[in-house]
């Protein structure tokens, strides 16, 4: 049983009353690299922040410098993680000192929960940390009402934001039937090879499959000797900008995403925002996702793709009528830009950090 933290209503006066000023009061150091032009999750950090948030992005160097009040984790294997066994123990070396200086500087530890376990295992030496990183948590921020968490911290939920807003100045490409499109960071836990093979055991007139996305080294000739060799099949095995993006999913009549594991998809979200259906797999998160955009949106299937489950989805996806949007409300940036800032000055204030002194 994990303790939620206080609602917006409960918090103290003066974490309500910090949006009125324009100066920045809270310093957030983020474990993200910054923007850089194509749609990730740090822009939903960066964009929907209030003008009393100033956000730095990470490197060890400002992690251990300080001049922040508040350090939000996000996806902390990540940080962990090299090339090297020396790169990999220096790391967990620089977190160790990061974790101590937080504690000894009464710096908040707030961690966004995107994944309930890494998708790819780590050393016992990470796991280790992890469990560190989880006890120190002051704060867990869930991004679905069904995320189960380990961490003894109270949580919070704030939906991932909706990216209509971010890609309304690109123009769209018009529907085409029968496209069905994958989009995204290509990964084993993805299935794309399986959504290749799938689609290309039978003939399907009428129909075509996109692939657009960077894979990992070992998958990038894999998916490209897969999709040679497959008819009606095509991959962009690259990262795409945003504008290029919006054409290649507003183009496709259903976005199939066939995980092997889901529970937060920003890529769902993103194909949503572009009021496309997608296919994926039965899941607490996707149900609860499925409840709340409306009928028809997202597809749930059970077990692993087949070409039956293939095929009603893209049936159902024609049954959405061109005017149809999914419900994406409390998803607004802004909105969640100021739950955030809620959560820090609260846990400021809790952790007797300098804003409150």
């Amino acid at each position: 049983m994990h303790r939620t933290w206080p609602s917006r209503a409960n918090l103290p006066r003066m974490v309500r009353a910090r949006g009125n000023d324009s100066a920045p009061r809270v310093r957030v150091l983020h474990s993200l690299a910054p923007p850089d032009g194509k749609t990730r999750y740090v822009d939903q950090m960066t964009e929907g922040a209030p003008n009393d948030v100033a956000v730095t992005y990470f490197s060890w160097k400002s992690a251990l410098r300080g001049g922040y009040d508040v350090l939000h984790i996000h996806w902390p294997e990540l940080l962990l993680r090299g090339k090297t066994r020396r790169i990999r123990f220096a790391k967990r070396q620089a977190m160790r000192a990061t974790l101590m200086l937080a504690r000894a500087r009464r710096i908040p530890v707030i961690r966004t929960v995107h994944n309930v376990s890494p998708h790819e295992s780590g050393t016992r030496a990470e796991r280790r940390l992890l469990d560190r990183i989880d006890r120190v948590t002051a704060m867990s921020i869930l991004l679905n009402p069904t995320t189960e968490v380990r961490s003894p911290a109270p949580t919070v939920t704030i939906l991932h934001g909706h990216y209509r807003d971010r890609f309304a100045s690109h123009p769209r490409a018009p529907k085409e039937p029968g496209l069905l499109l994958y989009f995204g960071i290509i990964r084993p836990y993805k299935n794309v090879e399986a959504l290749i093979d799938t689609f290309s055991s039978r003939p399907r007139p009428g129909s075509r499959l996109r692939i657009v996305g960077s894979p990992t080294t070992e998958l990038r000739e894999p998916i490209r000797r897969r999709a040679a060799a497959a008819a009606n099949v095509s991959a962009a095995l690259e990262f795409v900008d945003d504008g290029d993006l919006v054409r290649e999913i507003s183009a496709a009549s259903l976005v199939v995403l066939p995980y092997a594991e889901m529970h937060n998809s920003g890529a769902a979200l993103v194909a949503l925002s572009l009021d496309r259906p997608i296919l994926v797999p039965r899941s607490p998160s996707n149900t609860a996702l499925s409840a709340e955009v409306g009928p028809g949106w997202v597809l749930e299937y059970d077990g692993p793709l087949t070409d039956a489950v293939l095929s009603a989805g893209v049936d159902a996806s024609a049954s959405l009528a061109p005017s149809d949007r999914p419900k994406l409300t409390g998803r607004d940036w802004d909105e969640v830009g100021r739950r955030h800032r809620d959560v820090y000055i609260a846990a400021i204030a809790a952790a007797g950090g300098r804003n409150h002194r």
